[in-house]
Order: structure tokens, then sequence, then C-alpha cells
């Protein structure tokens, strides 16, 4: 299976590669892999990152008006779609594991340009804190009439196979904030996994047998 890779923040495609090295033993010959970079650099770093919250940094928990560079991510990422795709899934960790949940909001929305997945594995994934622009990623037209002009939204739910994975120790992003986001996937296609862990993707026990069954359901 074609995986698309999207790397947390202070990250990068390679940089995000070298710390899956113990996933992709477990995964094995089950996925082939596309690592791609974040199109902004953070300042006196050569790390990158997919949008910043406030200036040229970056909150995970603040709540702020502010995304800056998210547009040129979007953007990037479609064109990955477009020369690369189609992916069979996405492979996702902490900021990147955002960004993956509103892309995959997209494709429940029917975005045209991230329709071709399928699956989307999201590791210490959350809610965006973006206030309006990214919270519209989040719901779905309920009803609307003509006359008055109103529109009544309800919380989209994601209704493709999507893997959590939530470490109930992480000091990054807390178990609170990956639960939350959980939320607005289909409880029938969602699988939550969780680990005593912190800000990674494990690779033993429990989670790791998860992860192999979730992706040879999704060969299937």
């Amino acid at each position: 299976m074609k995986m698309l890779c999207l790397h947390g923040y202070r990250q990068s495609g390679q940089g995000f590669r070298t710390k899956t090295g113990a996933i992709r033993k477990v995964i094995k010959k089950r996925c082939e892999y596309v690592w791609v970079d974040a199109p902004h650099k953070i300042p006196e770093s050569e790390d990158l990152g997919w949008w910043f919250s406030q200036g040229q940094t970056y909150d995970a928990c603040a709540s702020t008006k502010e995304d800056n560079g998210f547009g040129e991510s979007l953007d990037s990422i479609a064109k990955v779609f477009s020369e690369q795709g189609p992916f069979d899934g996405i492979l996702s960790f902490s900021q990147g594991a955002c960004f993956a949940a509103i892309l995959c909001c997209l494709k429940e929305s029917g975005d045209a340009r991230f329709q071709n997945f399928n699956f989307a594995i999201i590791a210490a994934g959350y809610r965006s804190r973006t206030e309006q622009q990214h919270q519209q990623f989040f719901k779905v037209p309920k009803i609307f009439f003509e006359k008055t002009q109103f529109d009544f939204y309800k919380d989209v739910k994601v209704s493709f196979p999507t893997l959590h994975i939530i470490g109930e120790t992480d000091q990054v992003i807390a178990r609170e904030m990956s639960d939350e986001l959980a939320t607005y996937f289909a409880e029938e296609k969602t699988t939550i996994v969780r680990h005593p862990d912190g800000h990674i993707i494990p690779t033993k026990g429990e989670p790791k047998a998860a992860i192999l069954k979730f992706l040879d359901e999704q060969r299937a």
C-alpha cells in the first residue's frame, strides 16, 4: 500500500522517516512510503512546520486567529496528491496528524483535491485550535433555507477507516485533545489504540498488534 507521510512540527520528511524506523520494521512489506516536507522553515532552525499559530511560532494548545502558512501547505499537499497520488492511506504524527485530520474532513465534504486516499493513521492527533477558518473544516451543512439565507451546521463524521494512536502520558498533545479529535470520526469506522508512553508512535505490544491488524484490514 502507498502511504503519504506527514511529519510533526520541528521535523522534516527525512526526520520523520528516521524517527519511524521501528514502525517501518514492524509494517515491513505492507507499505511503500512518500515522505514530504512541510513548506515552512522554522526560524533559526533546519526544522519545518505546516503552519504557525502566531508569527513564526506554533503552539498546538493555543486558541488563535492566525494560521500563517496554512494555505501554502494545503496547496503543497494538493500538488503531492495530483503528482504522486493516488495513495492508499496517510501516516501522520502530531501537527502532521492535525493536518491529516483536516484532510480527512475535506475528503468527507467532497473536496476533489483530496479524494484519492482510503484511510488514515493519526498518531498524537488533535483538532486545530485555529478559530473560524479551521473550525469550518469540522462542520458540514445540516439544512439550508434559501429565503432566510441561514445555514445550520453539525459536526462532521468522517466515514472511512481511521486509526487513532493516543499516548496516555503524552506531555505535548494531551490525551484529552486526541480523544476530542476522535469524536469527529464515525465510531464504526474508527479504531483507537492507547499506549502508556508519551509523544511517540509505539511499536510493541498491543499498539503494534492493532497497527498491523488495521493495515491488514485495509489490504483485504
